[in-house]
C-alpha cells in the first residue's frame, strides 16, 4: 500500500511534475523519484513526460534528459531519446543501468 494521495484539486499531473522538476538538484529527478513526489505509478511518468516536454517547448522551455549509464561498463546512452530506463546496455549486454534523470532546462532568449 501507498501513503501517497492523490493530488489537490486545481493542481494536473504535469503541472505537479513541473513543480517538482523546477525544485529538482542540480542532477534532476529519476523517474522513480518523480513517482514518489507526484504520488503516480513510476510507469506513467514516461508518458506525462513526453507532453510536458512538448508545453515546454511551446512557452520557450525545455525538458532535459539526462541519460542513462551501464553500470558494469559505464556506457552512457547519450543518443536514446526515449525517457524509459533502456533495458540492456548494448556494448556488454548487462541489465544493470543506472536510470535517466530529468530537469527543467533553461528558458532560451
Amino acid at each position: 500500500m501507498s501513503d501517497r494521495g492523490p493530488q489537490p484539486r486545481g493542481t494536473t499531473v504535469r503541472g505537479a511534475l513541473e513543480a517538482a522538476l523546477a525544485a529538482a538538484p542540480e542532477q534532476g529527478l529519476t523517474a522513480r523519484e518523480l513517482s514518489a513526489a507526484v504520488g503516480i505509478p513510476e510507469k506513467d511518468v514516461a508518458e506525462h513526460l513526453v507532453h510536458l516536454e512538448k508545453s515546454l517547448k511551446a512557452l520557450g522551455g525545455r525538458l532535459e534528459l539526462l541519460p542513462a549509464e551501464c553500470l558494469a561498463c559505464g556506457f552512457v546512452f547519450k543518443d536514446r531519446k526515449r525517457f524509459t530506463r533502456p533495458g540492456a546496455c548494448p556494448q556488454c549486454r548487462a541489465t544493470r543501468i543506472d536510470a535517466p534523470a530529468f530537469r527543467l532546462g533553461h528558458r532560451g532568449p
